[in-house]
């Protein structure tokens, strides 16, 4: 696992052994940068469900200001702070270690990127997103990973799925409000 591009390009990453934490493919990390390539700089991203940090990480990397890392485990929060430290970023990510809703609830900021990365079939996402969109930018992108064959909602106050496609054994959603484009005369 490793940085793809950016200012850590290249940097290796380690993640936790077992079941709990499964690391983006580098093919899949690059399908979601290339989606939001134009969206990343300058932007506050929310990597959460953590893991390794590796999403967060490449974000920041590719000119993301500010990424919060949240994730439950106390064993992967000890795996994020050891990459934000082996790539210099530690004054760009702020490493929280407590429950997504807890985060979501308490959280000041707003996000313009939002990645989910949870462990597959324990219904994260659809739990998660209700709470995720009322921090939100109106122009942000929420991006899901998640297992083909994982229903999720169309539709979630206002941020409608704009994308979908499967990569291998993974599964990317994009959700983003619909923007009303105002003519200027």
């Amino acid at each position: 696992m490793r940085v793809i591009t950016g200012t850590a390009r290249g940097r290796k990453l380690v993640a936790p052994e077992g079941l709990d934490v499964r690391p983006t493919k580098d093919g899949v990390k690059e399908a979601i940068f290339s989606a939001i390539q134009f969206e990343t700089e300058g932007s506050v991203v929310l990597d959460l469900f953590a893991g390794s940090g590796q999403l967060g990480i490449e974000a920041v990397s590719r000119g993301a200001k500010k990424a919060y890392l949240v994730d439950s485990s106390q064993n992967s929060i000890k795996f994020i702070k050891q990459n934000v430290a082996h790539v210099g970023f530690e004054d760009k990510c702020e490493i929280v270690n407590m429950p997504n809703t807890a985060f979501l609830r308490t959280v000041n900021d707003r996000f313009d990127i939002a990645l989910l990365d949870p462990p597959y079939e324990k219904g994260h996402i659809q739990r998660t997103l209700p709470a995720l969109t009322e921090k939100m930018n109106d122009s942000g992108v929420i991006v899901c990973e998640h297992e083909p064959g994982c229903r999720l909602p169309e539709d979630v106050n206002g941020f409608i799925i704009t994308k979908s496609k499967k990569y291998g054994k993974s599964c990317l959603t994009f959700y983003r409000k619909p923007q009303n484009e105002e003519n200027e005369e």
